[in-house]
């Protein structure tokens, strides 16, 4: 794509972005008016859909110079066969998204504009097609079927699931997952696969229940053994890399654990004389699930230096992040260390920023940005509104969803 339909493009888009709810909310209207039967393909809530459509396409404006983009695509097609998306789908939404940012641009939408954007929708729908399509052809099935086989609550807030998928599933530790369940029809969540793969095909999940959040919910509070969950094509980019002899540090907060135990459980076997640092971080004490699995690793990695840290009894939450900081600038040699980092988003911002400054290579901090699982919250709709209440930028990422 040329520099002049690159401009034309994020020109548009900002224009339409400062009516983002409204341009929303057309999209979907004239999408379902013209179409009625694609409603069955999505969500009865449409309110999370929204937000997660503008976040798409933030992504694809601010990317479209990226040469990785066309892999992200490719994988985003992939991951849509669990959304029965199909080639009439893409062509429906693709008209139905040109004709709300013609109603929202206003002079802005321009015949170079129309031009541009049509262009930038075919190749992202060819860009998915064809990822779908090879998926497809390789015997990959649109989701796979996974039974309930532990359902452990800890305390309130967290649940440990184990299921058992029906027919081989193919991840690398580190990786994520988007979960369906019979109790929300057409919900996916995503949440990172807690080990490394087992013998036996097992999965573990770790659930933390977010008031407002619909899956986590149901999950924790609704699920029983012997149910089956609906689990999609893995994703995610936060899988072992290093060098065998290379040091490295891994720094899990809240469920966070999840991907760095698989990690260290793939270390365990494959490298158990690694020299590293983990860093275990919860909100207080009785958070600090992961800690029985932290020592057994670290009995089978001599080598991996173990640091728990929390708040102090009756202090502020956050002052887990404050010790976790104080922590990282006590220890030595970044710039030698690759670093897998996992946890809420704020968490992950706040710690690449201590580490770049502390000498590490921001593309040697390796993470996968899993958005807040907060209930939605719609977007200002006018210009009063924003100025007076500015939104927060939804980032888009394959993994995208709630945590």
């Amino acid at each position: 794509m040329d520099a002049q339909s690159l401009r034309t493009l994020r020109s548009t888009f900002a224009v339409v972005e400062r009516r983002a709810e409204h341009a929303v909310a057309f999209f979907y209207s004239h999408l379902f008016w013209h179409n009625p039967a694609i409603r069955t393909l999505f969500p009865q809530d449409m309110a999370p859909q929204r937000d997660r459509l503008f976040a798409a396409l933030t992504h694809l404006v601010t990317h479209l110079d990226d040469p990785g983009l066309p892999g992200y695509l490719g994988q985003l097609g992939r991951d849509h066969r669990k959304f029965l998306a199909t080639p009439a789908l893409y062509s429906a939404v693709g008209a139905s998204l040109l004709a709300a940012f013609s109603h929202c641009a206003g002079a802005a939408w321009t015949v170079e504009a129309e031009k541009a954007w049509a262009e930038a929708y075919g190749f992202v729908a060819d860009r998915m097609t064809a990822g779908a399509d090879e998926a497809a052809a390789a015997g990959e099935p649109p989701w796979w079927d996974a039974d309930v086989l532990r359902h452990e609550r800890y305390g309130d807030d967290l649940t440990l699931l184990t299921l058992r998928p029906r027919r081989p599933y193919p991840y690398t530790a580190g990786q994520y997952v988007s979960v369906g369940t019979p109790h929300l029809p057409r919900v996916w969540r995503t949440y990172s696969l807690a080990n490394a793969p087992r013998p036996d095909g097992t999965l573990d999940l770790h659930v933390s229940r977010v008031d407002g959040g619909l899956m986590s919910t149901v999950l924790t509070e609704r699920l029983r053994v012997g149910e089956t969950l609906r689990l999609s094509a893995p994703g995610g980019a936060l899988t072992a890399r290093t060098p065998p002899g290379k040091p490295r540090t891994y720094i899990a907060g809240g469920t966070g654990w999840a991907p760095v135990r698989a990690l260290l459980e793939e270390a365990a076997e494959d490298e158990p004389r690694l020299e590293g640092r983990l860093f275990v971080v919860a909100r207080t004490k009785e958070h600090l699930y992961g800690r029985a699995d932290a020592e057994r690793l670290a009995g089978l990695i001599p080598g991996l230096h173990v640091t728990y840290i929390t708040a102090a009894p009756g202090r502020p939450r956050d002052q887990a992040t404050d010790r976790l900081v104080q922590a990282l600038r006590a220890a030595l040699h970044w710039p030698a260390h690759d670093v897998y980092l996992a946890g809420p988003p704020a968490l992950l911002t706040e710690v690449t920023e201590e580490l770049t400054a502390l000498g590490t290579d921001p593309d040697r901090v390796f993470h996968d940005r899993l958005p807040s699982a907060a209930p939605h919250a719609l977007r200002p709709a006018t210009r009063a509104e924003r100025l007076l209440a500015p939104p927060p930028l939804h980032w888009h990422n394959p993994a995208a969803r709630e945590p």
